[in-house]
């Protein structure tokens, strides 16, 4: 396994930024010729590249992971210069990979996942890019949409302050009704008749994240859209991350 980390300039960010890769060093002896699939990991909030790194399973399903480092941006493209996050990740990095390392070539073989933070990232970057993303798998996701609509400024919550949520997500007043929203963009894909990516959710039934994201199971249920839900017991921590990402990554590789 070899293990990079990459430095250059980002034109999302407007400066030097890096981000992290894992490659597996030689192919599957069962399948010898098989291509390399590509899969970009998500930290969650307060995180970095490499916080969480599932590091034999890229070997056993012949798979090479990006990680970038997205701060707190929530994956969105912030109203400020250099906080072009949705960019970074679902446009400049996998360029930037295809270009150095010949990978994420089709959406046949480039998934994205994350947790938290991070899963909301994977599953709203993935219905933004559907010619890109094949598939999205996001655990415990910060689907905190409809909790920050409304939002006043001189207000906020636990997480943060509405200064923070406008600059990410941007007018609070629209944001449910925008592209921020997964629910918007999943809809606008299915009324066009385009391809949507796979999805995969699952959610600890302890998480104070449960509620938001049973409610995007019950709106793609609703729009009879095909996705993969679970709920387990589990609270938002590190021990039901690492269970369901071995169960995510066998949900996106297994039958390949």
């Amino acid at each position: 396994m070899a293990y990079y980390r990459i430095e250059y300039y980002s034109k999302a960010l407007c400066r030097q930024a890096s981000f992290e890769m894992l490659i597996p060093n030689d192919p599957r002896e069962d399948k010898p010729e098989q291509p390399m699939s590509t899969l970009f990991l998500l930290h969650g909030y307060t995180g970095k590249a490499g916080n969480w790194v599932p590091e034999y399973l890229p070997e056993k399903y012949n798979f090479a992971i990006v990680m970038p480092s997205c701060e707190n941006g929530f994956y969105l493209d912030g109203l400020s210069t250099g906080h072009a996050y949705q960019t970074l990740v679902g446009v400049e990095l996998v360029e930037y990979v295809r270009k150095t390392f010949n990978l994420a070539r089709t959406p046949a073989d480039t998934f994205i996942a994350g947790m938290s933070m991070g899963g909301f990232g994977a599953l709203h970057t993935a219905l933004a890019y559907p010619k890109t993303f094949g598939k999205a798998a996001g655990l415990s996701s910060a689907l905190i949409v409809h909790g920050i609509a409304h939002m006043k400024p001189g207000g906020g919550n636990s997480v943060a302050n509405y200064d923070y949520y406008h600059e990410c997500f941007g007018d609070l007043e629209t944001v449910e009704e925008r592209d921020c929203n997964p629910e918007v963009l999943a809809h606008k894909l299915k009324k066009a008749k385009k391809k949507l990516p796979e999805l995969y959710m699952a959610c600890g039934t302890e998480d104070f994240l449960i509620e938001p994201n049973r409610e995007l199971h019950r709106f793609l249920e609703k729009e009879k859209i095909k996705h993969e839900y679970h709920e387990s017991k589990g609270v938002h921590d590190m021990v039901f991350w690492s269970e369901y990402i071995v169960k995510a990554v066998d949900w996106m590789f297994a039958e390949k």
